[in-house]
């Protein structure tokens, strides 16, 4: 079955990107001069996805207006023949179809998810986290898709090596290599402790899940941090379904803090031709300047 849906949760306040935050919506913060979220959207679009929900809270209103028409942007920029500004801006207005849900308590990823079970109508669906951006050809959520669709549409959870010593700052999967980038997944350990962690192979925001991963999420109790973690119903999963992990290709960037936006930005500053010669002298510049010895 063709997966058309991702969720997309980003009800987070965003609050490591204070005082930014106060006032807009983290995930529309630029790289450069382009929002976070696009990027994630991009992959979904570029992976067949035709339906973004977006799991949202107060303030976040700038993020669906983002990926709808700005007829009134539109208008000045063709008044004024800035036609490739023009085709920039609807080009984005018309990249996916984009509905929202209101998320009005932070209950954890789980409940983040709960919230668009009516809009996902019974079928497979793809989540992306909004904090997350993979880089790679072909879209770190196809792969999961093609490892889904070859696997009887088994539920796919991605997955990356981390050194041990960060399991700390992870979910965690544990099962059997199938082969050597899937693994069959008997469950999941929330952040466990390098000495304590059953692989090193970390979630870090991409899913493929299956319709019944609502009637656990409608059931389990509170969890860690007291929220609904999507953690404990994958585990619940594990034992009455396909469950696998998948390896997946790609660059990730967590641009859910600061020092993997800066990251970001300076990757993607490097590899983009428009701007790679003066960034770099701009960076040689300022490591002059303050005396930084590499």
């Amino acid at each position: 079955m063709k997966i058309k849906k991702a969720i997309i949760p980003i009800a987070g306040k965003g609050t490591r990107f204070l005082p930014a935050t106060k006032e807009i919506a983290k995930e529309i913060i630029p790289i450069i001069n382009v929002p976070m979220i696009h990027y994630v959207v991009q992959e979904a679009v570029e992976a067949g996805i035709e339906q973004i929900i977006f799991v949202t809270s107060s303030g976040k209103f700038s993020v669906e207006d983002y990926f709808d028409r700005n007829q009134e942007l539109e208008a000045f920029l063709e008044r004024n023949n800035k036609t490739k500004d023009l085709e920039l801006v609807r080009q984005i207005g018309m990249m996916v179809n984009v509905t929202a849900v209101r998320q009005k308590e932070q209950l954890g990823l789980g409940h983040a998810v709960l919230m668009a079970k009516n809009m996902v109508e019974g079928e497979p669906f793809a989540v992306l986290l909004g904090d997350d951006i993979v880089v790679n050809p072909v879209p770190a959520i196809k792969q999961l898709m093609n490892v889904s669709l070859a696997n009887e549409c088994a539920n796919v959870i991605g997955v990356m090596e981390v050194p041990k010593e960060d399991t700390a700052k992870y979910g965690i999967v544990k099962g059997d290599m199938i082969d050597d980038r899937t693994l069959r997944m008997n469950g999941m350990v929330e952040k466990p402790k390098p000495e304590e962690a059953p692989t090193n192979l970390a979630t870090p925001g991409r899913y493929i899940l299956t319709p019944d991963i609502f009637e656990i999420l409608e059931k389990i109790p509170r969890g860690a941090g007291n929220e609904y973690q999507l953690t404990d119903a994958i585990n619940i999963l594990c034992q009455r379904k396909n469950v696998l992990a998948y390896k997946f290709f790609g660059e990730r960037f967590d641009t859910g803090n600061i020092h993997g936006y800066l990251d970001a930005t300076i990757d993607f500053a490097l590899k983009d031709p428009l701007f790679r010669e003066k960034f770099i002298q701009s960076l040689q510049y300022r490591i002059k300047k303050y005396g930084i010895n590499l």
